[in-house]
């Protein structure tokens, strides 16, 4: 049997420091973490765009499990950012719903066309970052 191993606390801080807190580069990684999961790709003869989200549905039961977890990423950026935990408890809803939704085998593929999880949270991120950080505010194209 495996021996279990422990990241101590400093380790852990040291490793979650190389990672840019700085308000630009968050927006920057959780955009892109919304397009690999929503947007990364279109479905051929449509204009319907999917992405990694969509695809993990048709693995059954675990690609939901994988799919929240890469969720929830965007979560511990917000936590990151001092987001009210009111917003926080609604992006969980939405990656829990998103979860719920696509543990139904096949079936729950559908709702990824109509509910995207990372969208909305995308969504609440922008929100309080163009309130509380306007210099990362961007310009869409």
């Amino acid at each position: 049997m495996a021996k279990t191993t422990r990241i101590s606390p400093e380790l852990f801080e040291q490793i979650a420091g190389h990672l840019d807190k700085n308000p630009d580069a968050v927006r920057r990684r959780v955009v892109a973490i919304e397009r690999l999961m929503e947007r990364s790709m279109t479905i051929p003869g449509t204009k319907q765009p999917v992405g990694l989200d969509f695809l993990l549905n048709f693995i059954p039961v675990v690609g939901s499990f994988i799919g929240a977890a890469m969720g929830s990423y965007m979560l511990w950026e917000a936590r990151n950012l001092g987001m009210s935990k009111w917003q926080m408890a609604r992006m969980a809803g939405n990656v829990g719903t998103d979860w719920a939704l696509g543990l139904i085998p096949i079936v729950g593929a559908v709702p990824d066309f109509f509910f995207r999880s990372n969208t909305r949270n995308l969504r609440i991120i922008r929100k309080h970052l163009d309130r509380h950080h306007p210099a990362t505010v961007t310009v869409e194209g």
